[in-house]
């Protein structure tokens, strides 16, 4: 990613109202792009196209897969394999946030988000992923 250049963020959420709340939080963070895909199948096809995202954002409940099943489909795909990818779900269950994080997700975040928090967790991702 280039310095003047947003981060970009895929938000895989079948939820409408989640991805407008999401879209909000968005346009208050500077230097970030949000792109939504609806399903897991929409997420790959996106990323197939070419899209190479700073981050996924990846809700756990996907009406045509689950989270963990669509992170492990990302981790065999070679070319795909690298993408920085976190939860973001509702689903607070300590053995599935468990799971999530010991599969590979850099980050398992809660909803509702706490914006501030969130914001500041984003900024975080992207200084690791750029130092």
């Amino acid at each position: 990613m280039q310095q003047d250049s947003a981060a970009q963020v895929l938000y895989v959420e079948d939820d409408r109202i989640n991805i407008v709340l999401m879209e909000e939080v968005f346009r208050r963070l500077p230097g970030w792009e949000l792109i939504c895909a609806e399903t897991g199948a929409e997420a790959m096809a996106l990323l197939h196209e070419g899209l190479r995202p700073d981050l996924l954002l990846i809700d756990m409940n996907l009406p045509d897969t689950n989270g963990m099943d669509l992170f492990a489909r990302l981790q065999a795909d070679p070319c795909l394999a690298g993408l920085r990818c976190a939860a973001l779900s509702a689903d607070d269950d300590r053995r599935q946030v468990d799971a999530a994080l010991a599969a590979g997700f850099g980050n398992y975040w809660i909803k509702p988000i706490a914006v501030p928090r969130f914001a500041a967790q984003l900024q975080a991702s992207l200084a690791l992923q750029t130092a």
